[in-house]
């Protein structure tokens, strides 16, 4: 049986229990991940949690909703065994009445797709760099010679602040309290040995580049990066994950490169071999058309 429950009703030990054994398992799922990018998370949960649903919710106007917080791509119903097509939907269907309005994301090929790239690293590096398509091959080239060096356990906040001070400057939607939030969850899984920071230096020492990595469930999670537009000709991104992709080549993780809705981005990946996978976003609208009014307003700040 599925039954809703509240935040102060999960327990958290069977919880993380049945994501370390899911199949398709995130690092978005695991409890203290869930605190970090939204407190109060509540919950679906199947039997004695054989399998479990996040629900990250909000109200305003006095319209309960779904939504899918920053820093998670997607979620998903995860089980002890892996979760059929027909479990997903039961899940779905077992979403309260009270919530009138949801957007949120989870694997599977229903509904509006969105598009992810992920690398499989289990070729030695040698097979995995000959597929680098050409542009990447060239700029990595040429990042190799300007002696760029990848160092471990970069100051995280200094990364934040390259994101913010060059692309992040034309990106309204997050603020303080995002940025903040995302310290706090790279120090928060960083304690739980899930995180990797990575910064790239060039011959002066400074940090031309950096990236958050996730790592949980045999995937290697590129969440956030920064670059410097001032030193774009040394393609330290380009550098960094081919760094990446070296240390983690002949295992069996996966590279998941993460946002790549982005025409850009996605072309960007793709030049290091990687393929196109597919998730979806679960839409409903169950409000009436004064309530659709306040809906627009509410959509503006629902994170």
């Amino acid at each position: 049986m599925i039954r809703y429950i509240t935040h102060n009703q999960i327990d958290i030990q069977r919880w993380d229990e049945c994501i370390e054994q899911s199949p398709d398992g995130l690092v978005y799922a695991w409890s203290w991940y869930l605190d970090v990018v939204h407190p109060g998370w509540e919950a679906l949960v199947e039997d004695d949690y054989d399998a479990v649903m996040p629900l990250t919710g909000g109200k305003k106007f006095g319209i309960n909703y779904l939504f899918q917080p920053f820093f998670t791509q997607k979620f998903g119903v995860f089980g002890k065994k892996e979760v059929t097509k027909e479990k997903i939907e039961e899940f779905l269907e077992a979403i309260p009445e009270k919530f009138k309005f949801a957007e949120i994301r989870t694997y599977g090929d229903g509904g509006e797709k969105h598009r992810n790239i992920e690398l499989n690293l289990s070729e030695k590096y040698d097979v995995l760099a000959e597929n680098y398509n050409s542009n990447t091959k060239r700029n990595l080239a040429k990042a190799k010679k300007e002696n760029l060096k990848v160092f471990e356990d970069a100051d995280p906040s200094a990364i934040v602040s390259l994101f913010r001070e060059n692309r992040g400057s034309g990106i309204n939607k997050w603020g303080d309290i995002e940025y903040k939030r995302l310290l706090e969850l790279v120090e928060t899984a960083k304690n739980h040995g899930k995180c990797m920071v990575l910064g790239v230096q060039n011959t002066d020492n400074q940090l031309v580049a950096g990236a958050f990595f996730m790592i949980s469930h045999k995937k290697t999670v590129f969440l956030f990066s920064g670059s410097d537009e001032s030193n774009k000709e040394l393609h330290g991104l380009t550098f960094l994950l081919d760094h990446v992709i070296e240390k983690y080549s002949g295992t069996d993780n996966i590279l998941d490169f993460e946002g790549s809705d982005n025409e850009g981005l996605a072309r960007f990946y793709k030049g290091f071999g990687g393929e196109e996978k597919f998730y979806q976003e679960v839409k409903f609208n169950k409000l009436n058309k004064i309530s659709n009014f306040a809906l627009k307003i509410l959509k503006r700040h629902k994170n």
